[in-house]
């Protein structure tokens, strides 16, 4: 059960990422991210950048793995390094350039991968005692 509400939480800390840039122009990754969809059926080729694609396609994992009996470990660690794709690149960002406004709505969704993948490390940790044991 922890896995799975880990990985949903991912996915909600993830679309809460924030961008600014020149001209007073911001976004909400929420936001961003409807509007690719958007794109993608009017206008797909437009929409196609690693930068969109693969995070939506971890998010789409992460969302698989909440209907499985037991959450997938592989589907979660791609998820994680799909969005980690431009959320640390977002954090990288948001340090360099002295925009706490970024680097704040990256701290969750870091926080929470770093749990996950402890979370994650801990279960084969016990599979691997039970194993020894047995």
């Amino acid at each position: 059960m922890k896995s799975k509400v880990l990985n949903f939480l991912l996915v909600i800390s993830s679309l809460c990422g924030y961008l600014e840039w020149g001209g007073n122009q911001h976004i909400f990754l929420f936001k961003a991210e409807a509007k690719i969809i958007a794109t993608l059926f009017t206008n797909p080729v437009a929409a196609l950048h690693p930068f969109t694609i693969f995070p939506i396609l971890a998010q789409i994992l992460l969302l698989n793995t909440l209907f499985q009996k037991s959450p997938s470990k592989i589907l979660t660690y791609i998820g994680i390094a799909g969005l980690t794709l431009l959320l640390g690149f977002m954090f990288i960002v948001g340090i360099i350039s002295s925009n706490y406004k970024i680097v704040i709505s990256t701290i969750p969704f870091i926080f929470i991968s770093i749990l996950a993948i402890k979370h994650l490390r801990n279960i084969n940790e016990r599979k691997n005692l039970d194993n020894d044991f047995s």
